[in-house]
């Protein structure tokens, strides 16, 4: 009787490991905070309105590709398997254009303020930090990310 104890406790703990190991994110759900849809929050700082281009503004999408690969790739991954931080990959389609941006420059009110934001640390322990990015390098990011979910 103690080694099927033993053997269960064995089986069950091996399946917590592999189960809390995995952090792919499900690719058409929207019960995760970093997958919950939300358009109409533009979030907490300096945009209010962000006309987008069409089509994309290809060298902005570049510039957005290299800032990523230098501040914020070691976080997050382009798929929607999180990391340290959520996966990119359908961002543009969760959040307004606003919010992503005020989120990138302003990142310290909005962790302490909005609620979007909040609920992204409770999923991902971790806060974003501060890179003391500019506007124009928000916009970059901006489109990369648009680019990155297929937006022409």
């Amino acid at each position: 009787m103690k080694k099927f104890f033993l053997s269960a406790t064995v089986v069950c703990s091996l399946l917590v490991i592999v189960r809390c190991g995995n952090n792919t994110q499900p690719e058409n759900t929207n019960q995760t905070a970093e997958n919950k849809i939300d358009l109409a929050d533009k979030g907490i700082g300096p945009f209010k309105d962000v006309k987008l281009t069409s089509p994309l503004d290809q060298e902005m999408a570049t510039q957005g590709l290299f800032i990523f690969k230098t501040k914020c790739i070691t976080c997050h991954k382009l798929s929607t398997e999180k990391l340290v931080g959520p996966g990119w990959k359908g961002v543009t389609q969760r959040r307004a254009p606003e919010w992503i941006m005020n989120y990138i420059i302003n990142t310290d009110v909005m962790l302490d303020k909005n609620a979007i934001a909040q609920r992204l640390v409770q999923a991902c322990v971790t806060r974003m930090p501060n890179q003391n990015l500019t506007a124009e390098e928000a916009r970059n990011i901006l489109e990369f990310m648009r680019k990155n979910d297929g937006k022409d």
